[in-house]
């Protein structure tokens, strides 16, 4: 292929009726002003998309335009280019035709670009434009550390030599361990973040140490190491977060955060003794992302606008419901988001604080110091709060609580561990908390879980198992048949599971006057028949069927999240 030729963006956007003259000329006073790119003034005022950009390149230079997105990518392919230089020039190789390289450029008119590859790959190189965006996160997922990892942690093992050393007696004093160890961990938490890992476990195993991510929800072997590096990692990560470095008999919790990549991730530690040494687990917690929305949890829109209608009444108590790990904290931090202004003050009493919220008062559970659920949120009530967030109703003097302080005058928001949102009010009726309270004080329950989402890059059709077919039946009746069913194929962009990411099934129960005076009923039997007849059609169970026909998850998982609220 030639050497590409410097070309104007402008104009091209122009010949190709894309953009105005106007919006030219007003980009380039822009671009002149702020010195960001032209392309990106474009895009940022809405004149042009990232893709119509792209695709003029492409047929102005007579070149393929590729969107990654859909494009298979092979990742011994693109280590033929080093990640410095794919990072710098905004370029990932895509595929090795034997005498030449298809080099995707986001820039494709960037000549010093063209000629830096082609001398670092050592061949002539072919062009193609890709988006730039696209191509930033494929550099993310596909230059992984793990051959990094396995050489700082082989490099940790020889430092420490064949026998094992005290790290409790060293305390805080650097020692020949600790280089190694700080390169090892940078390298797991970069890697972590890269893939959008939600947990790291660090597991010593007999004779082994194991590392491994919790992706979408699922465990992920990392990496394995020689099990004599793991006190090393322990007492390093222990420092970190300002737990007992001698103590290593009994389970502890900390947290520190960490920057990676200009993101500031909190990490929550959890430590527990195992046969082998210290198991350590750390929750990611990225607090780069913005204010959550209750429009992008994957709530249905006239779900999202009943239970907005909810969250501006002046008191009451409205439950989040679910297992360990189905969002539920999510969902009742985007109600704090769009609850939070000046006008109301929000106190959250949470174990622990996940995320931080400017502008809210949040406070830490401690039972050392014996600062409770119940404690807190009875100091919470004089201060003259609007919105209290009470992390979790573990027990029924804390349950008790949060509804007087729904009754007087108060929003209320908790969660609690029930299978859906019809059994909830049975639920506090069991914890001992009295008929009239559930019954006057409730406003709403949302249950919830999390579904894998298929990966966009490699979702295709496919032909159900007579097992799915039946189970659909009992929703769709006899339209099974007639539809069309999605799985993912898997691909580099799902690191071959075929799923990549998760959104919310949600149900709601409203406590409107029938169903308030069924809770007030002494038949518990009573009370399940009204609940279920308003949630007709309005299930969780409804919800993930719904997601299968939209092509969004596969059967399989939607059966696998309504096993655990039909036992």
């Amino acid at each position: 292929m030639a050497r590409p030729e410097k070309v104007r963006l402008g104009e091209i956007l122009v010949q190709q009726k894309l953009l105005s003259e106007e919006q030219l000329q007003f980009s380039l006073g822009e671009q002149k002003r702020t010195g960001r790119k032209l392309g990106r003034v474009f895009i940022e005022n809405g004149f042009v998309t990232e893709e119509q950009i792209s695709g003029a390149l492409a047929k102005q230079l007579s070149i393929p335009y590729i969107n990654l997105k859909f494009y298979n990518v092979n990742p011994e392919v693109v280590r033929l280019l080093p990640e410095t230089q794919a990072r710098r020039f905004r370029a990932i190789a895509l595929e090795d035709r034997g005498a030449t390289l298809l080099i995707g450029l986001a820039d494709p008119t960037d000549l010093f670009a063209y000629d830096e590859i082609s001398r670092s790959v050592k061949r002539s190189i072919d062009i193609a434009v890709v988006n730039e965006s696209e191509l930033l996160q494929t550099i993310d997922r596909l230059y992984r550390r793990t051959e990094e990892i396995t050489d700082f942690a082989r490099e940790l093992e020889q430092d420490l030599g064949d026998t094992y050393v005290d790290f409790g007696g060293l305390g805080g004093t650097p020692g020949i361990e600790e280089a190694p160890v700080v390169k090892l961990l940078q390298s797991v938490f970069d890697d972590a973040t890269q893939v959008r890992a939600s947990d790291i476990h660090i597991e010593p195993q007999e004779g082994r140490l194991q590392i491994r991510f919790r992706i979408d929800g699922v465990l992920h072997l990392q990496t394995e190491a020689d099990i004599k590096i793991a006190p090393a990692l322990a007492l390093r990560l222990k420092l970190m977060s300002g737990l007992d470095i001698s103590e290593k008999r009994l389970p502890q919790d900390g947290r520190f955060a960490i920057k990676v990549k200009q993101n500031q991730v909190d990490v929550r530690i959890s430590t527990m003794p195992t046969q082998y040494g210290e198991s350590v687990v750390m929750r990611l917690l990225n607090q780069s992302g913005g204010a959550l929305k209750l429009d992008s949890i994957g709530m249905p829109p006239n779900m999202v606008k009943r239970f907005r209608a909810i969250l501006q009444r002046p008191n009451g108590l409205v439950l989040v419901t679910g297992p360990t790990g189905s969002g539920k904290t999510t969902t009742l931090y985007g109600a704090l988001s769009e609850l939070n202004s000046t006008e109301r003050k929000l106190i959250t009493v949470e174990d622990p604080v996940e995320y931080r919220l400017a502008g809210i008062n949040q406070v830490q559970v401690n039972e050392k110091i014996e600062l409770t659920f119940a404690r807190v949120l009875r100091a919470a009530l004089r201060q003259d709060p609007d919105v209290v967030l009470v992390g979790e109703m573990r027990d029924q003097e804390t349950a008790q609580i949060g509804m007087r302080a729904a009754l007087t005058g108060h929003l209320v928001l908790s969660t609690l561990h029930t299978n859906d949102a019809v059994s909830t009010p049975v639920r506090l009726l069991d914890m001992g908390v009295p008929r009239y309270m559930v019954a006057t004080s409730l406003q709403a329950v949302l249950a919830q879980r999390l579904v894998r989402v298929i990966c966009e890059s490699c979702a295709e059709p496919y032909a159900l198992k007579p097992t799915e077919a039946e189970w659909l039946k009992s929703e769709l009746g006899d339209t099974v048949s007639q539809r069309k069913y999605m799985h993912g194929r898997g691909c580099t962009h799902c690191n071959g599971t075929g799923f990549r990411g998760r959104t919310g099934v949600y149900e709601m129960l409203e406590m409107t006057e029938a169903v308030a005076d069924a809770a007030n009923h002494h038949d518990p039997a009573h009370f399940m028949k009204i609940a279920e007849a308003q949630m007709a059609g309005q299930t969780l169970r409804r919800h993930a069927v719904a997601l299968v026909v939209a092509g969004r998850t596969t059967v399989d998982e939607a059966m696998r999240v309504s096993n655990q609220f039909d036992d």
